[in-house]
């Protein structure tokens, strides 16, 4: 679990590189241009290291949130249920998962020591208006890990939509829970069910990451 909390931390951090990207800038580029830098300031604050809770929200606030597609994301975890929900429930379900991961991202951004993010050639057109961003991440012990990226180009820029971890892509991960929790209480039943959980975790203080 310690090791997912990781690769969760990472991730996150490769995408706060889009927050000071040009709007022209190619998403391989501009990822291999910043996340070193915010992976190093990461690194050397100690509050995120011990987990300072507002401090954490904060970064994942501003350098992570405006660069993540949620309504597609949480559309393609829905899967074929989507199409059916009330705009109503559309919303409110967008911002119950837009909460979790918020959640995640901020339990798991203290955990980050060692690690590094080595970039893979982009496989893609110019033309292209959604592109997959491969790279693998280098822990202290261990082969490098399978960490992927899925963007899409909207008028105000790139956005991902999905991210790969392991081999397993984050949106057909939830699409199984997201469909158990559907067959049970309806889209109604999901957005309870998330709500609880968001509710759970927003009571559990951040742990800091072990020496």
């Amino acid at each position: 679990m310690k090791l997912i909390k990781q690769l969760i931390a990472l991730s996150a951090i490769a995408i706060s590189a889009f927050a000071t990207a040009a709007p022209n800038e190619a998403p391989d580029v501009l990822v291999k241009r910043i996340s070193n830098d915010v992976i190093e300031t990461a690194k050397a604050d100690k509050d995120i290291q011990a987990g300072n809770v507002n401090k954490v929200t904060q970064l994942v606030d501003s350098k992570i949130l405006p660069y993540v597609d949620f309504q597609r994301m949480t559309a393609l975890a829905a899967g074929r249920f989507w199409r059916d929900a009330t705009p109503e429930q559309k919303t409110a379900l967008s911002n119950e998962f837009r909460t979790l991961l918020i959640h995640t991202y901020s339990g798991a951004l203290s955990q980050i020591k060692n690690e590094t993010v080595e970039f893979k050639p982009m496989r893609a057109d110019p033309a292209d208006t959604e592109v997959e961003v491969r790279s693998v991440v280098n822990v202290a012990r261990g082969e490098p890990i399978q960490l992927n990226y899925r963007l899409s180009k909207s008028p105000s820029g790139w956005k991902i939509f999905d991210i790969n971890v392991l081999g397993a892509w984050l949106v057909e991960t939830y699409r199984g829970t997201f469909a158990t929790e559907i067959s049970k209480g309806g889209i109604d039943g999901l957005i309870k069910k998330l709500a609880e959980r968001n509710k759970d975790l927003a009571n559990k203080p951040l742990k800091a990451s072990s020496k």
